[in-house]
């Protein structure tokens, strides 16, 4: 078996295959974790880019609850493997304005009346016009999770190629491959450069503050901004790609003065004053048009599997695919490859 990128989806189907005792090798073009599993806000939350009530409405209810409770399973494994990368904290989902508290209620009826744990929390600050608080979720040390979970795939036996570039699926001699690269797919296959798109995060990290404001992961306008504190009490912001869509659908690696200042500003609104920012970074992740990622196997390509397009939400269904495709390869029929399945926008 052949992997194709060492970022969480690669190194968690390595693990699972090597675990089964199967031969894996994993390719990585620069490091482990060096793409966008190790350049992202560090949020780990539950579902996908579709919040649940729209979910319930573009998948059903049925295949709703299928990916809610697939993702929550993976938060489950995520902290039992992650150890101190991982802190429980739950996230809240904020309004930015009425519009969105509209849109808030919605889906914290949908998620109740179906039985997953959500709090109501009411905030009228001038700022913000309610909330709901997911209690599963959390936050992440990305880069140290995933290169921990790439260490417990290599302890497994799985063998991990860092700085050893994949430029064309005839290089790999293998029975079975999977591209795992999530936004960083272009050149390797035609119609999945056609069905994901990139498109590129903002972030910076700021010195610590004098005090805690945030007790866990908090993100707004329909996830377009998103902020956390660390515990040594760093802001860690990002967002505001909605203010410049074109410019941000890209594959380069950039951070750019006009976003950059954005979220330099929104720091000093959210907490007062002016922060002294110490990092910035961005990174690559995959978007496809219904919001889902492509997770199996590839019509008229025997052996070819793909698990990537999280739309942003690759910490934790990154985690979940990886696993999925590695049981699919095993045998296994598990009921959530066929909510991904990638036909729907591979043709054969």
């Amino acid at each position: 078996m052949a992997i194709v990128g060492a970022g969480v989806t690669g190194c968690s189907c390595a693990l699972t295959l090597a675990e089964a005792g199967l031969r894996v090798r994993v390719h990585e073009a620069r490091e482990v974790a060096s793409g966008a599993s190790g350049r992202n806000g560090g949020f780990a939350l539950r579902g996908g880019a579709m919040p649940y009530d729209v979910a319930r409405v573009e998948l059903g209810v049925e295949r709703a609850a299928l990916l809610w409770g697939l993702t929550e399973r993976a938060l489950e494994r995520l902290a039992s493997l992650a150890g101190d990368a991982f802190r429980h904290t739950g996230s809240l989902r904020l309004a930015a304005d009425a519009a969105e508290a509209v849109a808030l209620t919605a889906e914290f009826e949908a998620l109740r009346d179906d039985g997953f744990a959500v709090e109501w929390r009411s905030i009228d600050d001038g700022h913000f016009h309610g909330s709901i608080f997911h209690p599963p979720d959390g936050s992440l040390h990305p880069a140290r999770w995933v290169r921990r979970l790439a260490a417990r795939a290599a302890e497994a036996g799985a063998e991990i190629r860092e700085h050893d570039r994949v430029t064309s699926l005839d290089e790999l001699a293998a029975d079975a491959v999977l591209i795992s690269t999530d936004g960083y797919t272009q050149g390797l296959l035609e119609p999945l450069d056609r069905a994901v798109k990139p498109a590129r995060g903002q972030v910076i990290v700021t010195e610590p503050l004098e005090r805690a404001y945030f007790s866990c992961p908090h993100y707004a306008r329909y996830g377009y901004d998103y902020w956390q504190q660390t515990e040594d009490l760093r802001l860690v912001l990002g967002g505001f790609r909605d203010t410049a869509l074109d410019e941000e659908s890209t594959a380069e690696e950039a951070t750019t003065p006009g976003i950059q200042s954005r979220l330099e500003a929104y720091a000093g609104e959210l907490v007062g004053g002016n922060p002294k920012v110490t990092n910035r970074w961005s990174g690559i992740f995959g978007v496809t048009d219904d919001l889902l990622p492509l997770v199996g196997s590839v019509p008229g390509r025997e052996g070819l599997w793909v698990s990537c397009g999280y739309s942003g939400h690759g910490n934790v269904l990154g985690l979940a695919c990886g696993d999925l495709v590695a049981r699919g390869l095993l045998g296994q029929s598990p009921p959530e490859l066929a909510l991904f399945d990638p036909a729907r926008m591979l043709a054969a």
